[in-house]
């Protein structure tokens, strides 16, 4: 299977513009950008506590139902979290967890 041809470009009002070609389909999709948080920046209180329920081996969908939130809510919020510290896999999020507790308190 062939990876879609991909044009980026800024739209109005800092929106970002995707052209996506697959065969002979064609596709546009309207997003905000992600922002410029830097990899580096501290958790919010609410990534904490994610990070905290992924070292306990809970899924999103767990999280979600604890936090009362929904799934999408937390897939963002473990997306923002593997960024910050790093992370390429729940389980190398866990033992960075275990190695650097403080990340999750904040310190």
């Amino acid at each position: 299977m062939s990876r879609p041809a991909t044009a980026l470009a800024r739209a109005a009002d800092g929106l970002i513009l995707r052209h996506f070609e697959h065969g002979q389909q064609r596709f546009a999709v309207l997003s905000f950008p992600a922002g410029d948080v830097p990899a580096d920046a501290p958790l919010t209180p609410a990534e904490r506590v994610v990070a905290a329920a992924i070292v306990q081996g809970l899924s999103n969908e767990e999280i979600a139902r604890l936090r009362k939130t929904s799934p999408r809510t937390v897939a963002n919020q473990v997306a923002a979290v593997f960024r910050k510290l790093g992370a390429r896999s729940r389980a190398e999020l866990v033992a960075s967890c275990r190695l650097h507790g403080s990340m999750l308190n904040g310190g």
